[in-house]
């Protein structure tokens, strides 16, 4: 059994459409299927926990395909339960889609259906966990602690100015408007280069591998960002991991720290072809835990999902959590 989650305001109202010609699709071929719609927040997280418990009940197996991008899938990633018995398929029609960029999954929605029917392939996919050890909202000049649970991705999770621009362009009034024209990765652009001119940088300090008495340790004194990532591409083409492999149980991480703002300008460009890591202040390391602590609280996200500020986070990677279908 299919259970398409789908989210019809994907790009701005073209994934309802999308859908549309996807249920034609279906209908003509008789295929069987569920449709459930996310209308809110924390909808396609609970739509996959409801198909995840009734596998289990009836002893089957249920096939979850999310229609739409990076964030929709990161959200019904949440919700799923017994894994086992979970097949997992994601037909893009976000604004991003590092997911199907990195895999090779067409964004033509119909064609992409259509392989996923006649002739699909599997991949055990690994799936990483952020654990906060501590976590923030903004109050003014002030923060506020929460608590919030562990987040799964399968992309990447990342802290500072990528998580940064994510948060900002989901508040954005203008994404929208930029995304019905095509122009969607304006509106990254523009919060880009208004924090690259904000002045500060914070310090980190990464252990890999372990704990704090662990020998490989990294210090950062001014920390531009951290990108853990299990795929190679993350913000809509930034190839910033070429050697990361989503089913060795590892995560490749991209540390940029002491790069000065003109050079940075000069450094982006070249990420969208794996060609940042020549220029000194950027770094390449690898690992399957990671414990980041900064001298401040930064933005994090998940697969470009921001939730809180953080200074101390844990991430690690499960190895081949996933039985992905394309």
């Amino acid at each position: 059994m299919y259970y398409f989650l789908v989210n019809p305001a994907s790009r701005s109202g073209q994934g309802i459409r999308d859908w549309e010609r996807i249920r034609a699709v279906l209908e003509e071929r008789k295929v069987p299927y569920q449709v459930r719609f996310s209308a809110k927040a924390g909808d396609m997280a609970h739509f996959a926990e409801e198909a995840s418990v009734d596998a289990a009940k009836e002893d089957s197996c249920v096939h979850l395909v999310v229609l739409g991008g990076d964030g929709a899938v990161n959200e019904a990633l949440q919700g799923i339960r017994n894994p086992d018995r979970i097949r997992f398929s994601n037909i893009p029609t976000g604004s991003g889609n590092d997911l199907a960029r990195d895999i090779g999954i067409s964004r033509r929605p119909l064609k992409a259906l259509v392989h996923l029917l006649d002739s699909p392939k599997e991949r055990r996919m690994d799936m990483g966990i952020l654990h906060y050890h501590t976590a923030f909202l903004p109050e003014g000049k002030t923060f506020r602690k929460v608590s919030l649970p562990d987040r799964r991705f399968l992309v990447s999770s990342g802290i500072g100015f990528d998580a940064a621009v994510c948060q900002q362009a989901m508040a954005s009034p203008f994404k929208n408007v930029l995304n019905r024209l095509g122009l969607g990765k304006l509106t990254y652009l523009g919060i880009a280069l208004k924090l690259l001119a904000r002045p500060g940088r914070a310090q980190a300090r990464l252990w890999l591998d372990g704990n704090e008495d662990a020998p490989r340790k990294v210090s950062l004194n001014r920390l531009l960002f951290i990108a853990c990532m299990s795929h190679c591409y993350e913000g809509g083409g930034f190839y910033f991991c070429p050697y990361a492999d989503d089913g060795d149980g590892i995560l490749d991480l991209c540390t940029v720290d002491n790069v000065p703002v003109w050079k940075i300008l000069l450094v982006l460009p070249t990420a969208f072809f794996g060609k940042h890591y020549r220029y000194h202040g950027v770094e390449r390391h690898a690992a399957g835990k990671i414990r980041i602590r900064t001298s401040r609280p930064l933005w994090v996200h998940t697969d470009g999902e921001v939730a809180a500020m953080s200074d101390d986070i844990s991430i690690r990677c499960c190895r081949k959590f996933l039985a992905f279908y394309f």
